[in-house]
């Protein structure tokens, strides 16, 4: 199983984490399982950008992202060429290390 890294975040990760995830589990419910509470306002319908993260290794391994996650994106705080949707991320066979951004565009964290 592939193993997901995830960067220290002073709020969701102060430590960070890693933990192995199933290939084909959706990297927000993955998040969500190994307790990062990861904003996902949209309940992971692709609908909002409070669930972007930035894959700093392994993204040339996931599946490309489709037009309704790339114009989402384009309104992400932070938006680099690795970001993504973590509900729109299947995890593929190989390992990801995964920064959580500082901020989301919501103006209250909701608690999930």
């Amino acid at each position: 199983m592939p193993i997901i890294k995830i960067l220290p975040h002073e709020q969701l990760c102060p430590e960070g984490k890693s933990y192995e995830a199933s290939t084909g589990t959706q990297l927000c419910e993955s998040l969500l399982e190994n307790g990062i509470a990861i904003e996902h306002a949209c309940e992971m319908s692709c609908a909002c950008t409070t669930c972007h993260v930035i894959v700093r290794e392994g993204f040339n391994s996931l599946e490309a992202s489709d037009d309704d996650e790339d114009d989402l994106l384009d309104m992400a705080w932070g938006l680099t060429p690795q970001s993504r949707l973590s509900c729109q991320v299947k995890v593929a066979a190989k390992d990801l290390t995964v920064e959580l951004p500082k901020y989301t565009i919501n103006h209250a964290r909701e608690n999930h």
